[in-house]
């Protein structure tokens, strides 16, 4: 685990020079030593090799069933698209809590309550880091006094709820995932809640908790914004880290939900005539206008923060991966140059023998 932790924290094999100066110095050091010390080395490369190409392929088949998870809720959403349309219309004659923005008077900033979705383990490349960066961009941006002296404890418990109240600096945070929990208490953060056992196969109904616990902050007037922190699943290359606001639901930020989740042509189950148009459909609705709207808008919060998740987990799973291979790649060219190494040193032995025995016989004669 030594050689596979300097393996991802060097880059060894993407930059030349350092592979240069890892050939010096393992001739150096190994220039005395015997090649029983060499070959143990070259064993234990191969076994750190074994683990990382076994993890790299689990990685693969993870990120293979997370992205098809994405890919049908965005078909899903595509398919709703038609409703959500006809209805967001009637958005700006709707009075609902969660449409309400509520604007601060007096230089008097805003609560904020922002969701952080990270991992629970490490060996995922720079996914981690990236998001966790993005929202300390965002804490600095709002001027929060990142302290370290004011780190509690650590608590790694599931849905551990602390407080429902907003800290003095504007800015609380909802970890998902335990990497995200400890950088921001490290920092000195307000961490009100942590949900950390989420599972792989991440389900609508382990994402009720996380939503009804952010909705029911805000229409307690507890918070004047929800924001999230995932990161977007581009490629299996590419993943970008994001910050969106969730709540208040305006109809503007609505209506782009629902361009982003319309359907583009090619994707599986969607039919290609139906991509590029719009049907104006007039809906009968019985009942109460304003519960309807209601409903509607925690089911679209619910789904946004469902579909970050299952975004983040494709990430998350694509970076393990393309870590894992790294590591395996620069696994072998570590195996090739301590081959290299080995070769050498068994050939000085192999003279300086010879030139022992020579010396001797030239000795004796």
């Amino acid at each position: 685990m030594v050689i596979l932790r300097w393996v991802l924290v060097n880059n060894y094999g993407r930059y030349p020079e350092r592979k240069q100066s890892f050939v010096r110095d393992r001739q150096k050091k190994y220039q005395m030593a015997g090649t029983k010390e060499i070959k143990r080395r070259i064993k234990s490369v191969k076994n750190t090799k074994k683990i990382t190409k076994a993890m790299e392929l689990v990685a693969a088949s993870k990120m293979k069933r997370a992205v098809a998870s994405t890919l049908a809720s965005r078909l899903y959403a595509g398919y709703s698209w038609e409703v959500l349309t006809s209805i967001a219309k009637n958005i700006e004659e709707n009075s609902h809590p969660l449409f309400t923005e509520r604007e601060k008077k007096g230089g008097v900033k805003a609560n904020v309550l922002l969701v952080l979705i990270t991992s629970n383990r490490g060996l995922c490349g720079s996914y981690n880091a990236q998001v966790i960066k993005k929202t300390i961009s965002f804490l600095k941006s709002q001027n929060i006094n990142l302290d370290p002296v004011r780190s509690r404890s650590l608590e790694h418990e599931s849905a551990t709820v602390t407080s429902g109240r907003p800290a003095s600096n504007g800015v609380d945070i909802v970890s998902v995932g335990k990497k995200g929990d400890v950088a921001m208490r490290r920092l000195g953060v307000n961490v009100v809640a942590t949900f950390a056992d989420l599972s792989n196969n991440i389900s609508l109904t382990e994402v009720v908790p996380i939503s009804k616990f952010t909705i029911d902050e805000y229409i307690l007037l507890h918070y004047d914004k929800v924001l999230v922190a995932y990161t977007d699943f581009i490629s299996a290359l590419n993943q970008k880290p994001n910050i969106k606001q969730i709540l208040p639901v305006s109809k503007t930020e609505l209506q782009d939900l629902i361009n982003n989740l319309a359907p583009t042509p090619g994707e599986v189950g969607v039919p290609t005539e139906s991509v590029g148009r719009e049907k104006s459909i007039s809906y009968l609705i019985e009942g109460d206008m304003n519960t309807l709207i209601g409903s509607l808008a925690e089911k679209i919060t619910r789904m946004q923060i469902y579909q970050m998740l299952l975004e983040s987990n494709a990430s998350e799973q694509s970076s393990r991966m393309v870590a894992m291979k790294n590591a395996s790649d620069a696994s072998g060219e570590m195996i090739d140059d301590l081959t290299l190494v080995f070769n050498k040193a068994r050939q000085g032995n192999i003279t300086r023998e010879i030139s022992e025995i020579s010396a001797g016989m030239a000795s004796v004669s």
